[in-house]
């Protein structure tokens, strides 16, 4: 049940409560105009509809204000008598104002109109026009998306109650439910297992509910189906017939042109051992490491398969012996708990025909006979080359890579994956066989192996827009009912576009139910054990908390976690009280934390050119080893940084006390992150922290952008490994960026979404890290070509890793997931807890500068081997020392002295101090 604030304004503020007795409609005498002065007259989408008996328009006016249903454009020829509905200003009640607070400034206006009139209206061209003496003025033509919700969801048994729709087969007839209040007719198209039509029927609508139902007297498991939907489109302004796909699809053809009618408890759906699976358990959710993986890349570059249909496939899981899975299984028996799959829903950016789109092991003779335009085609290379030993004979310090990478990047198999084209099914480039059930199958195959491996799984979601919208080949949601899944401009109508693409509308209550619907799936029938949500800050927080409720009733101890950015047109709470970092404190709904990421990679994670190497970090030299950038204006705050590290490490508590290099006392929340605190959090699981992830610059190319000339190789890898230790020995949960304990490189490229196998390699069997292979591509780093150049020039080889280097690198990070698993400490599950447990031993204005020295003492609930635990994080090029009171009583931590870093094991206690070697975090317990 949804219910409505607008339903008891309608009653106690406005006198027009639909409980009551509709008042008859308040029509206004009809109008004459041409459809010449219809088309010609200026107009906007400003109207709002936001309950059955008011509408808010931008501003005030005399004009004589009328809501009417224009006629279409192609119905514009000759005159059009309009006779409408007198609009009549009224109060904007502060309780209206709340619920829409991007509105506030609007003047709002009663109207009254029979609801049934009003599902008849919002099937048309609804408008708002002003007029003076019978001449028409201006044309507001009107956003429904509001009073749709209060017509359709506002009762206890209307749309958002009901819990099936799409397609439903079960041994004597089949069902098929869609959504669609606005559609004026809408069929069911069936196709045959060879997508061969074998019938069309129509459908039957409910009013009150405003879905269309088919029942048919046979089981049509298998088969596939297809919506043609008659309807008004706002883009247009036509009345627009579309044949599409159904939101709700389980199960899609190849390139998701025809959904499937497919039941996910059959058999038919699943690999063998399906219901016997492993389900690994946590104990608490601040056990959780998570490590992100995008499917292609984790095999792209394998070397032991033995099928080679499974290179970038879901398959690849299926090998046993392959270099990616036995590192997956090194990282298991080490402490890694969760694999993070990037986006594995249906996306509409890469062909899913098999062999059509490109691969780098494709000769040049197949890419020039299906794309003769391409560069490559004109050059004099052999035939039989592959478009891999083509970019291999390019000097890494050109252009020529990126340049053929980026004409093949639309054709290629290669991409994230935030296009959301339908979000409850398997994406199919992934599958050997994408056609149907095949997807499904070898998807949950790859999920029963992870699972079996022991590692819990997590699914990247993108609920906050679509790939398109529109009449666009990709979109559904847009056709079905048009401008309501969708945020719209409040003064132009257009869809938003922050997030990057088509924004979704989670405000909405079908939008909401859309994503519930589909998270529970995920979760119930393809044993998903967490979600990360994409832009989760452009969603409301409300519906974050039911999404969770919802998962949580299938599954008891799912994880939540996203990207609580607060920016764009919700930005502050705008639109709704948003699901970002600072809103969600408390909730146990973890937010990517920004604060520790900047700094140790350094601030700045937009900027470019020598702006980039200025904004040194904690992790790359800052203080301790400064390049020749950080005499200039501009440079960072080395103390700000560091004391913003140590919150990050205390869980980026906004309650943590911490003593600053003056001497004064703060908490968290008052060490100030530009405009905002650096502390938010409430719980430390509120925070995951991380300092690299798909999204720009890897951890790698990120350090050398900033890194001081001098620093030589040996230390280079120390000082990425540091970096990481912040995240692994914090408090809070870590999150680790596939391949950055391999030294990962992506060539310096800021954002390689959609930069094919070329920049996204990952080398499991550690003998390259993908650094310096081309210049990056043009679109998002031309501008830094001449500082990566400078840099490579200057370094001479001494940012060029061996696969002795990629070896240390990973054992190293072994370690740190070793020491985070053996003990508790590492990972208290309370905000009083980490007040209580943890303290920063070389604080205040006596502090030793390149050195944090985190201290955690053991609590009657904790079953930590070790009463006491000191970590050292130095980041000076030098050894140094720190007088503890009873260092005596401490000896190094037993995976240390083990460790292949021969330089960690140089760790000790000497006469009441400890010895940490230079850019070396060390452990001590006791």
């Amino acid at each position: 049940m949804r219910v409505l604030l607008t339903s008891l304004l309608s009653c106690a503020v406005l006198m027009a409560c639909d409980k009551q007795p509709e008042k008859s409609a308040t029509t206004s005498p009809s109008l004459t105009f041409t459809g010449e002065a219809i088309s010609q007259v200026e107009s906007d989408f400003a109207g709002h509809w936001l309950t059955n008996s008011t509408i808010a328009l931008p501003q005030s006016t005399n004009a004589r204000l009328t809501l009417v249903e224009l006629p279409t454009k192609s119905q514009l020829a000759g005159k059009h008598q309009l006779s409408g509905y007198a609009l009549e200003p009224i109060e904007f009640p502060a309780v209206l104002q709340a619920k829409y607070p991007h509105l506030a400034d609007f003047q709002l206006y009663r109207v009254n109109v029979e609801s049934t009139k009003i599902k008849d209206m919002i099937k048309g061209r609804v408008a708002v026009i002003e007029s003076e003496q019978d001449k028409l003025g201006f044309i507001h033509h009107v956003q429904t998306s509001y009073v749709i919700d209060e017509l359709y969801t506002s009762g206890d048994f209307d749309a958002d109650e009901i819990t099936d729709f799409g397609a439903l087969a079960n041994a004597t007839s089949s069902q098929f439910k869609l959504w669609s209040p606005t559609a004026r007719n809408i069929q069911v198209k069936l196709f045959d297992q060879n997508k061969a039509l074998v019938d069309t029927k129509a459908m039957n609508f409910d009013g009150e509910t405003g879905v269309w139902q088919l029942v048919v007297d046979q089981n049509l498991d298998g088969y596939y189906y297809q919506y043609q939907i008659e309807t008004y489109h706002p883009l247009t302004q036509n009345i627009e017939q579309f044949t599409t796909t159904d939101p709700y699809s389980l199960s899609l053809s190849t390139n998701s042109e025809h959904s499937q009618i497919v039941d996910l408890s059959s058999r038919s759906t699943m690999p063998e051992g399906w219901q016997t699976q492993r389900d690994p358990v946590l104990k608490n959710k601040e056990d959780a490491i998570f490590y992100e993986l995008h499917i292609r890349d984790f095999s792209a570059a394998e070397k032991r398969l033995t099928n080679e249909a499974n290179r970038g496939k879901y398959g690849a899981f299926n090998e046993t012996d392959s270099y990616g899975i036995k590192h997956l299984r090194t990282l298991k028996n080490a402490g890694l708990t969760y694999i993070h799959l990037l986006p594995t829903f249906d996306i509409g950016t890469i062909n899913e025909e098999p062999g059509v789109a490109f691969a780098l092991s494709d000769k040049v003779a197949k890419v020039c006979q299906a794309r003769p335009e391409v560069s490559i085609c004109s050059q004099e290379l052999a035939p039989e080359l592959t478009l891999k030993q083509a970019l291999s004979s390019y000097d890494p310090l050109s252009n020529e890579a990126q340049h053929l990478v980026s004409e093949l990047r639309e054709f290629d198999n290669y991409n994230w994956g935030y296009d959301p084209f339908h979000y409850t099914v398997p994406e199919g480039s992934y599958a050997v066989n994408p056609e149907g059930k095949a997807r499904i199958v070898e998807f949950r195959q790859m999920i029963q192996n992870i699972h079996n491996m022991g590692f819990r799984v997590i699914m990247d979601v993108v609920y906050n827009h679509t790939h398109q919208a529109g009449l666009a080949p990709t979109a559904v949601l847009d056709k079905i009912v048009p401008n309501y899944y969708h945020r719209l401009n409040p003064i132009s109508g257009a869809i938003e576009q922050s997030t990057c693409c088509d924004n979704t509308a989670t405000e909405r209550v079908m939008m909401e139910k859309l994503m519930i619907d589909s998270l529970v799936v995920w979760a119930k029938d393809y044993k998903i054990d967490g979600f990360r949500f994409d832009l989760m800050g452009h969603q409301p927080k409300s519906s974050m908390l039911k999404a969770r409720d919802a998962v949580l009733s299938v599954d008891s101890d799912n994880y939540f976690y996203g990207e609580g950015w607060n920016f764009g047109e919700v930005a502050n709470n705008k639109q709704f009280v948003q699901a970002s970092q600072l809103e969600l404190a408390g909730t146990e709904i973890g937010t990517f934390s920004d604060r520790l990421r900047d700094a140790v990679r350094g601030p700045g994670i937009s900027v470019s050119g020598n702006d980039i190497r200025r904004n040194q970090g904690i992790g790359n030299g800052l203080g301790t080893i400064n390049n020749e950038l950080q005499s200039e204006p501009g440079a960072p705050d080395y103390q700000l940084l560091l004391d913003q590290t140590r919150i990050g490490l205390a869980g980026n508590l906004a309650n943590y006390p911490l003593t600053l290099k003056t001497g004064e006392q703060v908490l968290g929340k008052e060490v100030p992150y530009g405009d905002q605190p650096t502390g938010y959090a409430l719980d430390p699981a509120d925070t995951v922290n991380y300092v690299s992830k798909h999204d720009n610059q890897t951890l790698w190319d990120n350090n050398q952008y900033r890194t001081d000339f001098s620093v030589s190789r040996d230390e280079r890898v120390r000082m990425h490994i540091q970096s990481l230790s912040y995240v692994m020995l914090g408090q809070g949960i870590p999150f680790i960026h596939m391949g950055s304990e391999l030294l990962r490189s992506k060539s310096y490229l800021r954002d390689s979404y959609d930069y094919s196998d070329w920049f996204n390699y990952v080398d499991f069997s550690k003998q390259s890290n993908n650094y310096h292979v081309g210049l990056p591509p043009a679109e998002k780093d031309q501008q830094n070509w001449p500082l990566i150049s400078k840099i490579i020039r200057t370094n001479n080889g001494k940012d060029q890793v061996t696969p002795n280097d990629i070896e240390l690198a990973s054992q190293m990070f072994n370690d740190l997931l070793k020491i985070r698993t053996s003990s508790d400490l590492f990972r208290l599950t309370t905000e009083q807890a980490i007040i209580d447990q943890l303290s920063f031993l070389n604080s205040g204005p006596t502090q030793q500068d390149g050195l944090i020295a985190m201290h955690l003492v053991k609590a009657d609930n904790n079953d930590s081997a070790f009463n006491e635990i000191i970590v050292l994080f130095n980041a000076n090029r030098t050894a140094l020392t720190f007088a503890y009171q009873g260092a005596e009583q401490f000896s190094l931590h037993p995976v240390l002295t083990k460790s292949v870093d021969s330089t960690a094991q140089q760790s000790k206690v000497k006469g009441g101090t400890f010895v940490v070697p230079a850019l070396t975090t060390t452990v001590f317990v006791k």
